[in-house]
């Protein structure tokens, strides 16, 4: 069975940090592409960022320079490192797994706010 466990949300003040982590089970974890989406009230789900099984990783333009994914895979973790955080990152954070370009895996997301 195929899990992924999102953790690290919460409330924080505007220009604040957070840093979410997902743990992967039931996968080869090191052979998925990983990527973190949020969906806020009233949107459609988005790509926040990604990053390969090669490392490669790719920021939505709204997020570039402020937030950093990474991944461990002695842990079989992935990372979003989030600084400088405004209203508008307002979410729910769900962390996403694409295993062997073809089998899509979802967490169930956890809720992030940043307060003005």
């Amino acid at each position: 069975q195929v899990q992924l466990v999102e953790s690290g949300g919460g409330l924080v003040q505007a220009g604040g940090s957070l840093r979410l982590s997902c743990a992967v089970s039931g996968i080869i974890f090191n052979l998925a592409d990983m990527g973190w989406y949020r969906q806020a009230p009233g949107n459609e789900r988005e790509l926040v960022a990604v990053i390969t099984s090669g490392g490669s990783t790719n920021y939505a333009d709204s997020v570039k320079g402020r937030f950093t994914i990474s991944r461990d895979n002695a842990k079989n973790t992935v990372y979003l490192q989030m600084n400088s955080l405004k209203p508008e990152d307002t979410a729910v954070y769900y962390c996403n797994a694409k295993y062997i370009k073809k089998y899509n895996y979802w967490g169930q997301g956890t809720q992030v706010t940043v307060s003005s």
